[in-house]
């Protein structure tokens, strides 16, 4: 009787772990790259064309937005804030903001240069210093280019990691993954460096920073997340460990804080 070798043996589980290993540290470089071109054509894309980019996503926000004393009075404190910002950052800018009613505590920086702030998120605040830390940090992001390089990532990544994984629904699942967890890391980061020029905007407007902290501080009371590697913004109390920290190197004083406008209070 004659018997032939297996010229084929099955795929051992080392090989199938370093196939994987391969394939996750593709996903990893393209992520890095796609990531590298996003962070230099966000200097490129210039106010104007940023603005027509605005005109397909602001308007869903224009039309929840309700144009009232409250949305005149937070604009009027924008303005105070933009006042102090270098002039390359205002040169062809029209910031606004638009209050939209709606019980979200979020603010959005959206191209075309307008600040979205719910009603939700202006609830909670109890101090106009409070409140211009929260409009500081959003001209932060502007002044990062972080709304554009959200948007570009977010156009750009899927389309890039759909080309290379193909139709596979396991490898588009541990693609999208590994892109989860990056992005996660990668908006911390932004948000970090938005607090910081938020910070800066504070103290040039008020010659102190009073109420810096004090919107995180309430965050971190009503949310605690075991996840914060998956999260898109660091963990309150992490932002408020950063914030003291940058307080105390610079020497920032702290005043005392300022009202809200009776227009702002929506108790």
């Amino acid at each position: 009787m004659t018997y032939q070798t297996n010229r084929n043996p099955p795929t051992s589980n080392r090989q199938l772990l370093i196939i994987f290993g391969i394939f996750l540290g593709i996903i990893i470089v393209i992520i890095w790259l796609v990531c590298f071109f996003v962070d230099n054509l966000v200097w490129i894309i210039s106010p104007r064309i940023e603005q027509q980019l605005g005109t397909l996503i602001v308007p869903a926000y224009e039309r929840l937005a309700q144009p009232s004393q409250t949305q005149d009075t937070l604009n009027k404190l924008l303005n105070k804030l933009e006042l102090n910002l270098p002039l390359e950052q205002r040169k062809g800018r029209d910031y606004q903001v638009l209050y939209v009613p709606n019980k979200t505590v979020n603010a959005l920086a959206l191209p075309g240069d307008r600040i979205i702030i719910f009603s939700g998120l202006l609830k909670q605040a109890d101090s106009e210093n409070e409140l211009m830390m929260i409009l500081g940090h959003e001209l932060g992001h502007f002044a990062n280019r972080d709304h554009l390089r959200s948007i570009l990532r977010q156009l750009i990544l899927p389309i890039t990691l759909a080309s290379v994984t193909g139709n596979s629904d396991w490898l588009v699942s541990v693609a999208s993954s590994v892109a989860v967890v990056s992005d996660a890391k990668y908006s911390q980061s932004q948000e970090a460096q938005a607090d910081k020029l938020g910070l800066e905007l504070l103290y040039k407007t008020y010659n102190h920073v009073a109420g810096a902290t004090d919107f995180f501080d309430k965050l971190s009371n009503q949310k605690n997340s075991d996840l914060d590697f998956l999260s898109t913004h660091p963990s309150p109390k992490q932002r408020v460990k950063d914030l003291q920290r940058l307080i105390k190197e610079k020497h920032y004083q702290i005043g005392e804080l300022s009202p809200l406008p009776k227009e702002l209070l929506i108790r």
